[in-house]
Order: C-alpha cells, then sequence, then structure tokens
C-alpha cells in the first residue's frame, strides 16, 4: 500500500471499512441496503476528498484492517475444520482405537496373502 496512490487507498480503506460496517449493522439486526449505500458514499467521498492529506493514515488503517480480517478469517477457518472433525468424528491424531476403519493393519495381515508386486 505504500507505493499505492492515495486515491487507491482511499477506495481500499473505503472498501474495508464498509466490510466492517455491514458486519455490524447485521449483527444488530438493522441492516438495509440504504444504509449501507450512504455510509459507503460518504466514506468514499471524504476519503477522496482528503486522500493526499491523510494518506498515512490511510495506509496505517488498510494494514490494520487487513490484519484483524485476516486474523478473523484464520480463526473461522479452523473453527469450522475442528466442529466438521467433531461432528464426522475424525480423529486426526488416532487417540482414539476404532474397530471400523478404513486403514489396513499390515501387523495382522497374513503373510501368505500378501504377494509379490513384480
Amino acid at each position: 500500500m505504500e507505493l499505492s496512490s492515495p486515491r487507491f487507498k482511499s477506495v481500499a480503506v473505503t472498501a474495508g471499512l464498509s466490510f466492517w460496517f455491514f458486519i455490524i449493522i447485521s449483527a444488530f439486526s438493522i441492516f438495509s441496503f440504504e444504509i449501507l449505500l450512504i455510509f459507503i458514499a460518504s466514506v468514499l467521498t471524504i476519503t477522496q476528498v482528503f486522500s493526499s492529506k491523510i494518506s498515512k493514515g490511510l495506509d496505517i488503517l488498510a494494514k490494520i484492517n487487513t490484519k484483524i480480517f485476516l486474523g478473523a478469517l484464520f480463526i473461522f477457518v479452523i473453527s469450522i475444520y475442528g466442529i466438521f472433525f467433531r461432528v464426522l468424528r475424525i480423529d486426526l491424531l488416532r487417540l482414539k482405537k476404532q474397530t471400523d476403519t478404513y486403514w489396513l493393519d499390515m501387523e495382522h495381515e497374513a503373510p501368505d496373502r500378501m504377494g509379490k508386486q513384480y
């Protein structure tokens, strides 16, 4: 973002702030497109007008927004994997002994059943 133009920074920050605004107003159950469009238009107008003066601030805000978004995304993905593994009863560490498994247990196979591979 440091090499980007101030106008592009303002668009990127507007997109990030609009995403968080959408999340917050949806969480409070007061979402409407009119409120979202007014917020986007006002933030975009203010940041475009003052983009050259607040360029460093836009850069810092974009970095913070990216770190928060990626951190939340990482936590969400790890949580979803944990929930899926719990629901599907997948034991990645093989801590519990299972009788029904798709893996072949080579210790209990008879030697006469194993043929040569060539």
